[in-house]
């Protein structure tokens, strides 16, 4: 199984970053790499996008308000999520909560606060501008020139992102996760699924992404790079998780947390802005 389980992710890997490839053309981005901390961004253009859901998408929620959205500046990606290689890199290991693990896998149990802190840190080395995404950017991401409930379409499946791992909860894909040697009841090391047309991976499953704005109602009327109200009592979180139910996953779902929860289903990815 595990010699099946290495020649299946080899495999998976090049198709992942041929597919990679081909989208970073299409989008008439590129990719820039932070050798240092194993970082990868996929730069994202300008551009226009429907975000929230239509009234007809499955398990939606009132608060997906369809409303168009303008992108005037470019930005990079981070194609994964962060990781315990990464966090440690630039936190340290004394800064870790006693966790042990995977490098490769997403660092959770994070909270919005502790992202701030570990942006600041990154910020100081003086190698680029970091942050949070904004939730515009983060569901423009996602989508990838989409408008359908997921990237790949209209419907989730297990063998797409890692969603329903809980034994003791959703656990519609357990036994597919752990026939394909992935962790039970948790999340997965990153990029084990194909990424989106734009070479992001994870943006559905896996863990929760924290994303810069207040969570708010926001209404049907068109927005030119919104960054959410400036004050509120949750912070919005995108993207689904490991635990959930699938429809958790869609590109348009919305949800939110405290900025000081710290969750085992919630991690982060980031944005590094792009020179003028």
């Amino acid at each position: 199984m595990e010699n099946r389980r290495l020649t299946l992710f080899a495999g998976l890997l090049l198709l992942s970053w041929a597919v990679f490839a081909g989208a970073a053309a299409a989008q008439g981005g590129d990719r820039l790499t932070v050798d240092a901390l194993k970082m990868t961004f996929v730069r994202i253009l300008p551009g226009e996008f429907v975000m929230g859901s239509p009234a007809d998408e499955a398990k939606r929620d009132l608060s997906e308000v369809q409303h168009r959205v303008r992108i005037r500046r470019p930005f990079y990606m981070q194609t994964t999520e962060v990781t315990l290689q990464q966090w440690r890199a630039v936190m340290g290991k004394k800064i870790m909560f006693g966790r042990k693990g995977d490098p490769l896998m997403p660092v959770t149990r994070v909270s919005w606060f502790d992202c701030r802190e570990f942006i600041e840190r990154l910020n100081a080395r003086g190698q680029g501008r970091y942050r949070l995404p904004t939730e515009a950017e983060w569901e423009y991401a996602c989508r990838a020139g989409t408008a359908t409930a997921y990237s790949w379409g209209e419907q989730i499946s297990c063998d797409k992102a890692m969603y329903a791992n809980s034994p003791m909860k959703y656990d519609q894909c357990v036994q597919v996760h752990r026939a394909e040697g992935l962790p039970v009841n948790g999340a997965a090391p990153v990029m084990q699924y194909r990424p989106n047309r734009w070479g992001l991976f994870d943006m559905h499953g896996n863990v929760w992404e924290w994303c810069s704005d207040w969570f708010a109602p926001y209404g049907a009327s068109v927005r030119t790079d919104p960054k959410g109200p400036d004050s509120g009592d949750h912070r919005v979180r995108r993207g689904g998780s490991w635990f959930g139910r699938g429809p958790t996953c869609r590109s348009a779902n919305r949800a939110y947390g405290h900025p000081a929860q710290r969750l085992r289903t919630t991690g982060f990815r980031l944005v590094r802005e792009a020179e003028e």
